[in-house]
């Protein structure tokens, strides 16, 4: 078990989204989601080269979600649209250095709620949280270098571009390089 601290549990809302814990009610939601072809591109769960099933969305939900909390790693959160309540994605906190006081987020969309600015209304949520409600210091945003989508979510909400990571991540079909982006404390505060 982690001696981290632990992030406190939150619902984070912003003028469409109410970004809330998993619950077991996400669960057709989420594998509906992940097992979309695009998803499927860019996010290489539950590991490379294998199928997702009903069964990971369960495990997703249920535990592995709540667990990257309870050990101090992160923070997931299930978006949904605050006026019908429709599941809009994954959006979460990985990576948690609690001495260097820095984070990492990570989304997937769901295929209704694509090209809508639901990444960016949520990740600037989460960025004005962590970096001024909980004070960490950096929070960083890596996207495959060619998912111009998730580049240009850092690119609208300030992030950073950093450089490349070269033939840093796999995928379902292959590896890839990384877009590396950041958004510091001195960025929302300048």
């Amino acid at each position: 078990m982690s001696t981290d601290p632990i992030m406190p549990s939150v619902v984070l809302e912003t003028d469409r989204l109410r970004l809330r814990a998993f619950t077991e009610a996400d669960i057709d939601d989420v594998f509906e989601s992940v097992t979309d072809p695009v998803t499927r591109k860019w996010v290489p769960i539950p590991a490379p080269g294998r199928p997702y099933t009903r069964a990971d969305a369960v495990t997703w939900c249920v535990d592995t979600a709540p667990a990257m909390r309870a050990t101090g790693d992160g923070q997931q959160w299930a978006a949904v649209l605050k006026d019908t309540g429709a599941f809009a994605g994954s959006f979460g906190l990985v990576r948690t250095d609690w001495r260097a006081r820095t984070t990492e987020v990570g989304y997937w969309v769901a295929p209704a709620a694509r090209g809508r600015g639901v990444a960016s209304e949520a990740v600037t949520a989460i960025t004005r949280w962590v970096l001024l409600e909980q004070g960490f210091e950096r929070l960083q945003l890596k996207a495959a270098t060619a998912n111009t989508a998730s580049r240009r979510v850092a690119e609208r909400t300030g992030f950073v571009y950093e450089g490349t990571e070269r033939n840093a991540a796999p995928l379902h079909h292959g590896r890839t390089d990384l877009a590396v982006y950041s958004v510091i404390r001195s960025d929302l505060l300048g």
